[in-house]
């Protein structure tokens, strides 16, 4: 890892972090939104679908910094793939398979008609959003966004600290 990877591996977590803190706030926003624009093929109204972010581990650099790192790692017994990250990035955002919330309201105006095979007549389909899980994984992800901002700083003080050192 360089002298700036572990500013980078934060300053990636933070990016994720952001990301899925915009989704949680789209997914709250959208709580009761039962119109999308989309429409099943017996003419019902598809709700909004709670949406979530996935996240993997970006790539180590190839080329000689890579392979540099790699051969840093063996020598210090670490094995390939455990070291250091480099951060993470979105793979996708994708919309959850919960099925959604049924509420029987034959007078809305959302309400399923006949020949819908999907969702029984009279009853109007709500999105799949929990605000209780919204709010946990709300909390989960301004967590995760202050432990990399921790772990940021924590490198900039290091950094100054060299920098005094070398005066």
């Amino acid at each position: 890892m360089g002298l700036f990877g572990g500013i980078d591996a934060s300053a990636s977590g933070l990016t994720a972090q952001r990301l899925r803190l915009d989704l949680i706030s789209s997914n709250i926003a959208n709580i009761s939104t039962t119109r999308t624009g989309r429409t099943t093929a017996a003419g019902s109204q598809i709700p909004y679908r709670r949406q979530e972010a996935i996240f993997i581990p970006r790539p180590e650099a190839s080329g000689f910094a890579g392979v540099l790192n790699q051969a840093l790692s063996r020598r210090s017994g670490i094995a390939a793939g455990m070291g250091v990250g480099t951060g993470v990035q979105v793979a996708a955002i994708v919309e959850d398979p919960i099925p959604f919330k049924l509420e029987y309201d034959p007078s809305s105006p959302d309400a399923a008609a006949e020949g819908d095979p999907e969702v029984p007549v009279g009853y109007v389909r709500y999105p799949n959003v929990d605000i209780v899980m919204e709010m946990v994984n709300m909390i989960s992800a301004s967590r995760s966004y202050e432990a990399n901002v921790t772990a940021l700083n924590a490198s900039k003080s290091m950094f100054l600290k060299a920098l005094e050192i070398g005066r």
